[in-house]
């Protein structure tokens, strides 16, 4: 028979049972439509992780105290670093730029009516240079400010618009844990990091938030949340990441664990990279099995087709059509319903990953290799269930098939 008669009759007999085939297509289409949209949104996912660490400069270091073990084994990260190792690093690495030590704590903001819970960093007027920051209105904290403990305090975009509105920040004052602060710069926009709001944030001097705002707890010195270095160019970060280490470890006398980690920008990215796509794969795998379920149901509705037109078989095979002429007829009308579900599963999944870019900061892209892995698995499906049914028509007896019409 020629094969393009096989297709026309197989169209014929779907749309012949246009609800009965839209029902049989429904799982391919979910599970297309799924696997595409995991696999796109968790693309975007890494996307836009990437983006936010390309954000913090690709010479960003961060020295975190404790050790790798430490941190993911206590729910309180122990308090190892302190100004006078960030002033070592700042003097004694040669592949540094700029070294921030900071202090970070919750705290309540008030400034008349209005509050603001937000995160409060204690740091030095590097913190500018090591994490590419700039001053938007009036300036940032100075030398003069660490030496004198001023409380003064350099309002992020957004805190300073909830605060004061169209209200001049600049010289105000504002209290932060019931000490009065007096407002000397806006930061320039940087938006959020992880989650975090950047611009949600108030700085004000290392010294001033270690006596006035969190208390010194450490008998070597100030004690740190985290200290944040800049290598001199991209070149440099393996250096001065190795430079850091060993200088710590001397200046700590550690023989066995570091009780600190030096992490580079390139190092968390590896990480988020290891979460997302093992994530996306999960994802992808949970949703395939809608497709093998799709399967199941082509089989199932092909074997009930079979058994609805055993007449139709046994005339056929009366007239002088083969066992081969009858199981590609019953081949091509299953692989046409998965097919053609996969198409369907194709468009939604494009679609939902549109919806999620257009709605979320997620930068979901369409990979062409999910399409085609996808619609490639589909339709291999309805081949590979439409082979049983497929048998089971060929093999039938046309006397047989006539005498029980």
């Amino acid at each position: 028979m020629d094969p393009l008669e096989s297709v026309k009759m197989a169209v014929t007999t779907l749309t012949a049972n246009k609800l009965r085939s839209g029902l049989t297509m429904l799982g391919i289409i979910i599970g297309n439509a799924s696997v595409i949209a995991m696999v796109g949104i968790g693309q975007g996912a890494q996307k836009y992780a990437a983006e936010q660490f390309e954000s913090l400069g690709p010479n960003v270091l961060f020295i975190v105290p404790g050790s790798r073990e430490a941190q993911r084994s206590t729910f309180e990260v122990p308090k190892t670093l302190v100004l006078a190792d960030a002033q070592a690093i700042a003097t004694q690495v040669p592949s540094v730029n700029a070294v921030a030590p900071q202090i970070n704590s919750q705290q309540l903001i008030t400034y008349r009516n209005k509050n603001s819970n937000s995160i409060i960093i204690g740091t030095t007027p590097e913190f500018l240079t090591a994490r590419d920051f700039e001053v938007g209105q009036g300036r940032f904290i100075s030398e003069l400010d660490l030496e004198r403990n001023n409380q003064v305090v350099a309002l992020g975009a957004e805190i300073a618009e909830k605060l004061f509105g169209s209200e001049e920040p600049v010289g105000k004052q504002i209290r932060i844990k019931d000490v009065s602060f007096q407002v000397v710069g806006v930061m320039e926009a940087k938006g959020a990091f992880l989650g975090n709001n950047q611009d949600d944030t108030l700085y004000i001097p290392l010294t001033t938030m270690s006596s006035r705002i969190v208390g010194r707890t450490s008998p070597y010195g100030i004690d740190l949340t985290f200290i944040v270095a800049s290598a001199k160019n991209e070149k440099s970060v393996e250096a001065a990441q190795f430079q850091i280490t060993n200088l710590l470890r001397l200046r700590h006398k550690i023989a066995g664990d570091d009780d600190f980690t030096v992490r580079s920008q390139k190092d968390a990215l590896e990480v988020v990279d290891n979460v997302t796509g093992a994530l996306t794969i999960m994802l992808a795998a949970i949703a395939g099995i809608s497709l093998f379920v799709g399967g199941v149901g082509i089989m199932n509705i092909m074997l009930v087709s079979v058994r609805e037109r055993t007449h139709e078989i046994g005339l056929r095979k009366a007239i002088g059509a083969t066992q081969q002429d009858i199981l590609i007829q019953f081949m091509i009308e299953s692989v046409i319903l998965a097919a053609l579900g996969g198409a369907i599963g194709t468009f939604i999944g494009v679609g939902g990953i549109g919806l999620v870019g257009a709605v979320t900061p997620l930068k979901a892209g369409v990979s062409p290799i999910a399409i085609l892995v996808a619609v490639g698995v589909s339709g291999g499906i309805g081949l590979f269930f439409g082979v049983v049914p497929a048998r089971q028509a060929a093999k039938l007896d046309p006397i047989v098939a006539l005498r029980s019409a």
